[in-house]
């Protein structure tokens, strides 16, 4: 039923890119730390960046946990169900980092993403994908892609960068476990 693949080939490359809609989990290594799964929106905001490397733009939040976690151990899994045409699950193991806004990193990586100037990204996170994987997806629904939610770029519009800024350094400077997350702004990591 599921099959492993070598690396990120094309046809697969095209089925990642073309999902309105993708989720990422990773956990501390705290045994009584939180595990974190989280939606995000795909705009052209996910980029196949070879066939062992993806990165997808992270866009300011309530909540910090993915940079966090891998700030801390580098676990990542990323995955992608079909929810219309043919049933499918692919997830994407590996280990990630994130790329700050704002610093030379982010820069260079930031045309293979739309949307990479945006007032409210706050990162581009960055997978090493160690393990590729399908499975039949029998279980997720069909369900009509309507709109992506024009909620968070008003935020961040009406906040303006400063204003976002503002908002990571309050909110997503730690984990809900207390964990480092975002560097002062400005600075490199």
């Amino acid at each position: 039923m599921g099959k492993v693949f070598e690396g990120i080939d094309e046809r697969l490359a095209s089925f990642l890119e073309a999902q309105p809609v993708f989720f990422v989990s990773t956990a501390p290594l705290a045994s009584d730390g939180l595990v974190n799964c989280s939606p995000k929106r795909n705009r052209r905001e996910f980029a196949v960046l070879s066939a062992d490397q993806v990165g997808y733009l992270d866009q300011t939040g309530s909540g910090v946990e993915t940079i966090a976690h891998l700030r801390e151990n580098g676990r990542i899994v990323v995955m992608f169900c079909a929810f219309d045409g043919p049933p499918r699950i692919v997830r994407l193991h590996g280990r990630g980092h994130s790329v700050a806004a704002g610093t030379s990193g982010f820069d260079s990586l930031a045309p293979r993403f739309e949307g990479s100037g945006e007032a409210g990204v706050r990162a581009i996170v960055v997978v090493d994908v160690a393990r590729v994987s399908d499975s039949c997806g029998y279980g997720v629904p069909i369900m009509p892609f309507e709109s992506h939610r024009p909620t968070m770029d008003q935020w961040s519009a009406r906040k303006e960068r400063a204003g976002v800024l503002e908002y990571q350094a309050e909110k997503n400077r730690t984990s809900l476990d207390g964990l480092a997350a975002l560097a002062a702004p400005g600075a490199e990591e």
